[in-house]
């Protein structure tokens, strides 16, 4: 460790005397101070330097305190004994306006030249005098640079304000800086991401000076104070053209819009921001120095109710400049409007425009660039009309506005020849332009060429027409062109104040003003003068509110107030607007009939010359000087009559006013607008209007220009200053349009004409420096001594401090809250307490020193005697060997002579020897080559002719194989290049492989039928040989007889004949054998050679295949080698299923969200009307549909009827979405006619199946019964159609009648209009499987009918019969089957009295219409046998697709081998991408379907179960009603089965509800079962179930969550609440869980859990309606934890000292807003870590002690912490004061206290502690080191959880507390950010406080077991039945 660091650790932690060192400097030399104090109040401010360096050599610490503060336009800059050696200062240079130096040389007075350092290194002599440059101005320490405030520079002059300015802009990319109450916003030419939707949340509800400067804390401030004092608000924006006034204006409006967005459904903000798209296009248009300039003023006051939310908005316009309409410079546009037309000529509603490009028109081609770089026209087009839609302007109307807009255009394209008299002129008839201009206006085309080439003069005796020259013809056609536009724009803004028009009472208005700024051109117009003498006023104005707001400061603390003498600029407002001023001369000179511009400026030359403010041109005298408040500016007055005077003919105007479009007529008409005027005075928003009406239309006796003007000045200035008015200056840094480049001329000349100086100088005049009482006790107690710290009154301490340390009094007052500096006290108070700290560096470093020197003495002592010890045994060890290698070496030196001697005569003996052999050698050796040479001779001689002969021959044949070899390549080439391409192709392959596959299977065949011809021939052989053996056995009997019998010798000699010639047949058979095995062996043998050769050939070709598949393997795995991990693969797909999850609930909040404001607006409708009429009695209709929106079916259950169909369509959307009720009739009776079905149907095949077993069947009757079953069929059917038919009409006439009632409430509501399309359209899908039902009802039903007279004996089947049916339904047990038919024949005889069955024949009639059920089933199967064919053709065209899959893959692998190695790669990656995700959409779906019918066949076996609980509670029921029958039922079984049950009757279902939700107290339960009201509903459920009644199920279910509903909404703000009926919510979801018989739920269940079981009803509906709740109520019970935490978070992480002593308060006082923070009551209570610690456990508690499941309070916890991370690190990037290294600490060591109380309370493993990463990592950012590359590196690794933008900005803000810090240096910044930039995260500023976490409720199944459950005595539920 070093020395600095064991002293800056030293530093860090020493809490005595408040000492807060976070860094040393290094050693430098010593020096002296020196110190002066400021002069009196009564003399001119002065600077005074004072520069401290280190003392006795130990630190140096330079740097500058500021005593007082210089201002511009002072006579005295500095004191001449502050100019010393290295003090810096500001002098003037004509490129930088301000140039940094620094004084090399103590200046002495009297001297003519200041010795000066500049930045570069380069010396200069300044010379100073009293007449020529004074003392420069002096420079802040470089720890005040970057101030967010200006004010708070300690000097405050010209050069500090925009080297402020410059470094935030350029360095820090900062736009937005403080000047006292003004917001300096510098345009970057940039899009900057810091005006996001998080961005406006981080600065809703901020104090203005707490954040960063920003246009939304202005927004916010506003609406703050207009809240607060309930006085209305403005903003005014101002700047030049460029400047970014526009932007800055709609910023706020969004702004405004956001936070107070309007209560109802009116969307009145989104209309508000619509309107800014419009005026744009029509508005504004490009100039040479801004894209989109805004060429008018407009102040818009969006109106505010008493909740203030936005209810309404005004818009007034000032000073169109029309001119541009007819003229554009060089290099400009006129308005967008007419390029977005151009741009979307070719649309076809727009082809009768007769539009072409810009280039072809006149108006809009003068500048000669008609594109803006980056700006699409058509796109921005488009936006328009959407905008003019918002605001309800028709099509139609639109329409009319683009045919207005698209004839000026073609009236500029007007072309007027002149005559030759040159004084009249003639417009061509067939010119289209015109003929388009009159068709569009619908307007006479003969009157309009006439008038616009003809004036009609009025004189008092008459009337005549004159002709008009080309020249004034064409200005009248402009002026025609403008004056139309002119009254379009006004009546397109009328238009947009109608929309934004409300009928609500206004409470309070901010008006946004956004205007032009002072400009000066080369050449400057009537324009120009307007713009800056509303300027004028602007700035008087802000002047004289700027100095009522610092009185005001001063009478709020109570300190003596002496005036301060400010710039008025009233005089110069007179010049122009008093009587005979500018503007009154220009009037009276337009009455005159010949008054011209030279005698206007004759008489301004008379009048006022003698005025200070105004001046006349040397060289003209046709212009005009103003000396404005910002510059001089000189006024051409050509043109200032024209356009004063506004001339348009009246006879033009008479043909516009007499158009066939009621538009055009309309913009025309007299007394337009005052009607106007008089319609928007009716509304709420009562602002007079900015131009007052036009009385007459007669041109004389118009008002002109300037005195309009004038008047809506006026206005606006009454406006104004009945608001409280807030200042935004736009500053343009450079002409060029660059992002981030900063010209200090123009921004110079900006701030001079903005009005910021003046600021400064008001505010500087008095005691600019002020500190409330409690930081300055923070920062100085360290002059303090141990008596004043032990006083308890911080105040009396601070009063005592000064009054010892400064001797002057009036150096400072005392006010109420704060202590006020003069200039230069509060630098005097940081010597001191520099002095103080460097004292205490001093002693330290004495004292460590000296101790680190003993320390180093005494490690040298030790060392050296070590090192002596060892050094002496090293010398004598040394010296004895040396003594030995010395011996030793005598005896080497004479073995080594030795050797060396031998060794030399050896060598040269051997020499002589072979010196002589090799000379007798030579010697032979040249005999032998005399008698070699000559034989060679002759040899070479014979062979050389041979050769020459060879070679001759060679040549001749080598040539000719050269021809052969050449042609026969050619050929050999193209043949192989052919059987490269057949080989590449799959074909070949294919060919090779059926080729050889044929070939192996016809020799494999022709091998078989050799071989089995090979066996027949053995066979055959076999049985010759037989035969012949027998025969010759036999003859040689026959001979052995005869040779016995006779002796004949010739009959012996024939019979051996015969023998022989036997024998010889035999061996000629033998060898006929022998061949033809020869033949097969030698046949076989060479098919299994081919067969061979085939093998090896296939075996060939199958490894070449093997081999690709390899390759192609190996490809792919190298693919998924660089794919992710499969547990990558799990984050990833678990982090989709969260973001669905997500998505889904906030679906389900934004549903909330929609509900609550239903509800909200039924109450309003509710309470704004008492008409009389019918309302709905609850009971009536479904609760769900009045607080749900979900059904207690799923859809696939929803059975429909046509009834049911028309009655939702005639319904209505709203109703049908929201009442439920028709869905639970429809499903009440799909079920019973299901149930019906299935019973019929199951007791006919039980019939049946007893029919067969009696063998009774009547062969005769069989026609007679069929015929008797389909009359009755027949009959059934059409009572059926008949009776629903009625049915059905009596319902059409009802909803009929309902419609129309309803159709007087209103149209349905939009948001319905979805759900209700996709219901209606489930509705009449299932209607197909009703009809369907229906029939196999009605054909049961004739079936029973044909049953009728069945005997008794068969309702006492015996139980073998039972059982026989049992093993024919496996599904139905014995004695269900058995109840089930008794069941039926029960009904049966009660509904039909049909007597007693007989035995001699009924049984047949019976199994005769059991077979019509057969035949219907065997059509069922012969419709499935159809359907397996389908699915059979199915599998073939599967097939078919396979091979064409296997060809495409084919195709692809030859495509792959084709490709290079890294194509191959990377094509084989997409490829197994794409199958991997193909197969992976297929299980998906197949997963999908596979779940649908699961769920299905369970729903018809609960279907079939619960028929048969029915006949059992059916039995039940009849025998307590029938104690006769008690004996035939079990029914003390059936209750020892259903325990746990809590029965109540259907009307004390109200109380129950009310005692168990309504009025439940969680504090009423707290000491007993938790969750004890969801244990009681569960259990009346069951009792519910058990009894069969669904209506009892559904009533009690949608009663209960409609009461949880209310009861939130009730207490929407109760912690407490909320989490109990959460808990009690989610614990009866798991209970409809745990008990609903799903396999998937029990596993953890007990045997008498499982007994208790849901039996009847599926309520997995229900379920996911309980989940949504419990969703919700999860987000509203965030919403409340969050909302409590929300004040306390960003106090207790960053404000509060967690760590005492540790925190810094900046060396000057901030200049913080009275206006934000209630200084006299102290503001809010500071929060503590403890205190918001302290509220965690408290929610964490209180959800344990309601039994909330643990996971679902861990991931509570979790989405607290984000919160709490997002809000704080939110503050922190947007606050600069915070970004400081103590600040660093003093969060982490909250964080680690945090994490502590997770660990604490066991919530590891919550996911909490990994959301607060950023903010961990934003800590050690500001504790890290920041000044090398291996800094930077280490930061890059560190700050992984942080975005490039968020590091950057942290640094960007970080901020020394005090003079022994260092700032972070850009090119450390740019290396971080070059080091960043291939990082692939969200590249955003903010955290997004809005962000929830997906919620998942994990299944909690409870031990409890309900039949011992206890309910107290003291809920009141004696109803309730045990049961």
């Amino acid at each position: 460790m070093s020395v600095n660091e064991l002293f800056t650790k030293i530093l860090t932690w020493q809490v005595g005397f408040g000492c807060e060192v976070t860094q040393l400097c290094m050693p430098s030399s010593q020096s002296d101070h020196s110190y002066l104090k400021a002069q009196s109040a009564s003399e001119e401010p002065t600077c005074l330097r004072h520069k401290c360096t280190a003392l006795n050599g130990s630190v140096a610490l330079n740097h500058v305190l500021i005593v007082s503060t210089q201002i511009p336009k002072t006579s005295s800059y500095i004191s001449v004994s502050l100019c010393s050696q290295y003090t810096r200062v500001w002098i003037p240079d004509p490129e930088e306006v301000w140039k940094s130096a620094e004084i090399i040389k103590d200046y002495k007075e009297g001297d003519p030249i200041l010795h000066l350092k500049l930045e570069d290194e380069s010396t200069l002599e300044y010379p100073v005098g009293p007449k020529q440059n004074q003392l420069p101005f002096l420079r802040n320490p470089d720890i005040l640079v970057g101030e967010n405030d200006l004010t708070a520079l300690s000097y405050l002059h010209e050069p500090a304000v925009l080297h402020n300015l410059k470094v935030r802009f350029l360095e820090s990319n900062h736009i937005y800086t403080y000047c006292g109450i003004v917001l300096v916003a510098i345009n970057p030419y940039e899009q900057l991401p810091i005006y996001g939707e998080e961005v406006i949340n981080a600065y809703s509800g901020q104090n203005m000076g707490d954040m960063d400067p920003h246009i939304f804390a202005v927004a916010e401030e506003a609406y703050k104070q207009m809240a607060r004092d309930e006085k209305n608000q403005s903003i005014i924006v101002s700047g030049e053209s460029g400047a970014g006034k526009t932007v800055s204006a709609k910023y706020a409006m969004r702004f405004f819009a956001t936070v107070g967005g309007s209560a109802n459904d009116t969307n009145v903000e989104e209309k508000v921001l619509a309107s800014s798209p419009i005026m744009e296009a029509i508005g504004n248009a490009k100039t040479t120095r801004n894209d989109n300039s805004s060429r008018f003023g407009k102040y818009i006051q969006i109106g505010f109710d008493r909740r203030y939310h936005i209810i309404g908005a005004n818009m007034r316009t000032y000073l169109l400049e029309k001119s541009r309409v007819v003229f554009q410079a060089e290099d400009e546009r006129n308005y967008h409007i007419f390029y977005q037309l151009c741009a979307s000529a070719s649309l076809p509603e727009f082809s009768d425009l007769g539009l072409t490009s810009a280039e072809d028109f006149t108006f809009t081609s003068l500048g000669e660039n008609i594109f803006i770089e980056g700006v699409n026209d058509a796109e921005d087009f488009e936006k328009t009309r959407q905008a003019f839609t918002l605001l309800g302007v028709k099509e139609s109307h639109q329409m009319n506005i683009f045919k207005i807009m698209a004839s000026i255009l073609h009236l500029g394209n007007v072309e007027i020849c002149s005559e030759r008299d040159g004084e009249s002129c003639h417009i061509e008839r067939d010119n289209p332009h015109l003929q388009h201009f009159c068709r569009l206006l619908g307007v006479e085309l003969e009157q309009m060429e006439h008038w616009l080439c003809r004036r009609k003069l009025v004189t008092a005796a008459e009337t005549y027409v004159k002709n008009m020259s080309a020249a004034q013809a064409a200005n009248a056609r402009d002026a025609l062109a403008k004056h139309i536009y002119a009254h379009l724009f006004d009546w397109i803004v009328e238009h947009i104040n109608k929309a934004l028009h409300t009928s609500s009472k206004q409470h309070s208005f901010i008006g946004v003003l956004d205007i032009y700024g002072f400009e000066t051109f080369e050449i400057n117009s009537f324009e120009q003068f307007c713009i800056n003498y509303a300027n004028e006023k602007l700035q008087q104005q802000f002047n004289s509110h700027v100095f009522k707001l610092e009185q005001e400061e001063y009478m709020k603390e109570q300190i003596p107030w002496t005036l301060i003498d400010f710039y008025d600029n009233q005089p110069c407002i007179d010049l122009i607007e008093a009587k005979l001023g500018i503007l009154d001369l220009l009037d009276e000179e337009c009455k005159v009939p010949k008054g011209t511009d030279q005698n206007w400026a004759q008489k301004l030359y008379e009048r006022h010359s003698s005025s200070e403010h105004f001046q006349k041109p040397r060289m003209s005298n046709r212009s005009f000087i103003v000396v404005h408040f910002a510059d001089k500016v000189e006024y051409q007055c050509d043109g200032f009559l024209e356009k004063n005077r506004d001339t348009v003919y009246e006879e033009q105007i008479n043909i516009l006013k007499a158009s066939k479009f009621q538009l055009v007529a309309d913009l025309f008409q007299e007394g337009k607008d005052a009607a106007a005027s008089s319609s928007a005075g009716r509304g709420k928003i009562s602002i007079r209007p900015a131009k007052p009406a036009i009385k007459a239309p007669n041109k004389e006796h118009r008002k002109t220009v300037g005195h309009q003007f004038r008047n809506s000045l006026q206005l606006l200035m009454e406006t104004l200053n009945a608001t409280t008015p807030h200042y935004v200056r736009c500053i343009k840094p450079n002409d060029e349009k660059e992002a981030f480049a900063f010209d200090s001329r123009r921004a110079v000349q900006q701030l001079r004409a903005c009005g910021v100086l003046e600021t400064i100088r008001i505010s500087a005049a008095g005691y600019p420096s002020r500190w409330t009482y409690l930081d300055f006790f923070n920062r100085y107690r360290v002059l303090m001594t141990k008596k004043d710290m032990t006083v308890g009154d911080k105040k009396l301490v601070c009063k005592n401090l000064l009054e010892t340390l400064i001797k002057d009094p009036d150096k400072f007052q005392f006010g109420k809250t704060k202590i006020f500096f003069r200039a230069g006290q509060v630098a005097y108070l940081e010597k001191l307490r520099a002095d103080k700290f460097r004292f205490a560096c001093i002693k330290i470093q004495k004292t460590v020193r000296g101790w680190l020197q003993r320390i180093r003495y005494q490690k040298i002592r030790k060392s050296a005697l070590v090192l002596q010890r060892y050094g002496r045994g090293f010398l004598a060890r040394r010296y004895f060997e040396h003594l030995r290698l010395t011996r030793a070496a005598l005896i080497c030196q004479k073995q080594y002579r030795m050797v060396r001697v031998r060794r030399e005569y050896l060598r040269i003996r051997q020499a002589t020897i072979t010196i002589q052999a090799f000379t007798r050698g030579m010697f032979i050796r040249r005999l032998y080559q005399e008698f070699l040479l000559h034989v060679k001779a002759i040899i070479i001689q014979r062979t050389v002719r041979s050769w020459l002969a060879r070679r001759k021959f060679r040549r001749a044949r080598d040539a000719a194989i050269v021809i052969q070899c050449a042609y026969r390549r050619v050929l050999a080439k193209r043949q192989l290049k052919q059987l490269k391409i057949e080989a590449r192709s799959a074909e070949h392959f294919k060919k090779l492989n059926v080729g050889m596959e044929n070939k192996i299977v016809q020799l494999q065949r022709k091998m078989d039928d050799q071989s089995k011809e090979y066996k027949t021939q053995n066979e055959q052989l076999s049985v010759a040989n037989v035969t012949l053996g027998s025969e010759v056995t036999k003859l040689q009997k026959e001979l052995e007889t005869l040779r016995s019998r006779q002796s004949d010798g010739s009959q012996l000699t024939s019979l051996q004949e015969e023998l022989e010639r036997l024998r010889a047949e035999l061996q000629e058979a033998h060898a006929h054998r022998k061949t033809l095995e020869e033949e097969y062996s030698s046949e076989k043998l060479t098919l299994e050679q081919r067969v061979e050769e085939l093998e090896k050939e296939n075996s060939l070709l199958k490894e070449e295949k093997e081999e690709m598949n390899r390759k192609i393997l190996q490809q792919s795995k190298s693919g998924e080698g660089q794919e992710s991990s499969s547990s990558q693969k799990e984050i990833r797909l678990q982090t989709e299923l969260d973001e669905e999850r997500l998505r889904y609930q906030n679906l389900l909040k934004e549903f909330s969200r929609l509900e609550q404001r239903y509800d909200n607006l039924q109450e309003e409708v509710s309470l704004a009307k008492f008409q009389p009429g019918h309302r709905r009695n609850p009971s009536n209709q479904s609760s769900l549909g009045s607080d749900s929106n979900y059904t207690s079916i799923t859809m696939s259950e929803v059975g429909d009827t046509e009834d049911a169909i028309q009655q939702v369509e005639d319904m209505g959307l709203e109703k049908a979405a929201m009442d439920i009720s028709v869905f639970m009739k429809l499903q009440k009776r799909v079920r019973e006619l299901e149930q019906e079905r299935r019973r019929l149907q199951s007791n006919m095949e039980k019939m049946e199946d007893l029919a067969k077993r009696k063998g009774v069947e009547s062969k005769e009757s069989t026609s007679e019964e069929d015929s008797n079953a389909d009359s009755a069929y027949h009959s059934l059917k059409r009572q059926e159609l008949e009776s629903e038919n009625k049915k059905l009409k009596n319902d059409l006439n009802e909803l009929r009648k309902t419609v129309a009632d309803r159709a007087s409430e209103g149209n349905a509501s939009n948001e319905l209009q979805e759900s209700y399309n996709l219901l209606l359209g489930q509705f009449k899908a299932a209607n197909e499987e009703l009809e369907i039902r229906k029939e196999e009802v009605l054909m049961l039903k004739a079936q029973v009918l044909r049953s009728t007279k069945q005997s008794e004996e068969t309702n006492h089947i015996d139980t073998n019969n039972v059982q026989d049916w049992s093993n024919n339904r496996k599904s139905v047990d014995n004695e269900e089957a058995l109840r089930s038919f008794h069941g039926l024949s029960e009904s049966k005889n009660k509904s039909q009295d049909w007597g007693y069955l007989n035995e001699d024949g009924e049984l047949g009639l019976a199994f005769q219409g059991l077979k019509q059920v057969a035949r219907l089933l065997e059509a069922q199967l012969q419709s499935q046998d159809r359907m397996y064919k389908d699915e059979l053709e199915a599998l073939h065209t599967q097939i078919e697709l396979l091979k064409v899959d296997l060809e495409k893959k084919q195709e692809a692998l030859n495509y792959t081998m084709s490709l290079s190695p890294e194509d191959k790669v990377e094509f084989s990656v997409q490829q197994e991408l794409t199958r991997l995700t193909n197969e992976n959409l297929d299980l998906k779906e197949h997963k999908e379907k596979l779940e649908k019918n699961e769920r299905k066949l369970k729903k018809q076996l609960k279907i079939y179960m619960k028929k048969v609980q029915e006949l059992e509670v059916a039995q039940v029921a009849a025998s307590r009603g029938r104690p006769e029958l008690s004996r035939q039922v079990t029914v003390q079984r059936k209750e020892k089965d259903f325990e746990g049950m809590l029965e109540y009757n259907k009307e004390d279902e109200a109380v129950l509800i009310k005692t168990l939700i309504t009025d439940m107290k969680p504090h009423a339960v707290s000491a007993t079962v938790p969750c004890l009201p969801a244990y009681i509903l569960f259990m009346c459920i069951r009792h519910a179930d058990y009894i069969n009644d669904d209506q009892k199920v559904h009533s009690l279910l949608t009663s209960t969550i409609n009461a949880i509903k209310k009861v939130l909404k009730r207490n929407s703000n109760d912690f407490e609440m909320t989490s109990f009926w959460l808990a009690n919510t989610s614990r009866l979801l798991h209970c409809l869980k745990q008990y609903s018989g799903d396999e998937a739920f029990m596993t953890q269940n007990t045997t008498k859990q499982n007994e208790h079981c849901l039996k009847n009803f599926d309520l997995a509906e229900y379920r996911q309606v309980l989940s949504d709740l419990s969703i919700q109520i999860y987000q509203q019970l965030v919403k409340i934890a969050e909302g409590v935490l929300q004040p306390m978070i960003v106090s207790a992480m960053l404000e509060s000292e967690s760590i005492p002593s540790l925190a810094g308060v900046k060396p000057t006082g901030y200049r913080k807003r009275s206006s934000s923070v209630d200084c006299e009551s102290g503001g809010p209570g500071g929060y503590t870590l403890e205190g918001l610690i302290r509220q965690l456990g408290q929610f964490y508690g209180i959800m344990g002690e309601h039994g909330l499941d643990p996971e679902i309070g861990q991931q509570v916890i979790r989405q607290l912490f984000y919160n709490i991370n997002a809000v704080t690190l939110n503050n922190l990037l947007l606050r600069k004061d915070v970004c400081s290294w103590s600040t660093g600490m003093q969060l982490r060591y909250n964080i680690s206290q945090m994490e502590e109380w997770l660990r604490g309370k066991n919530l590891q493993q919550s996911g909490a502690a990994e959301t607060i990463q950023p903010l961990i990592q934003a800590a050690q950012l500001l504790q890290v080191k920041k000044k090398t590359s291996q800094d930077a590196e280490a930061i890059c690794s560190l700050c992984t959880a942080l975005s490039v933008q968020q590091i950057v900005k942290i640094l960007n803000l970080y901020t020394p507390l005090n003079e022994f810090e260092e700032r972070v240096t850009v090119s450390f910044i740019r290396d971080i950010q070059s080091r960043l930039q291939n990082r692939t995260d969200k590249n955003q500023l903010l955290v997004d406080t809005k962000h929830t976490f997906p919620v998942l409720f994990p299944y909690t199944p409870s031990a409890l077991s309900l039949e011992n459950l206890h309910i107290p005595a003291s809920l009141n539920l004696d109803f309730l039945i045990w049961v």
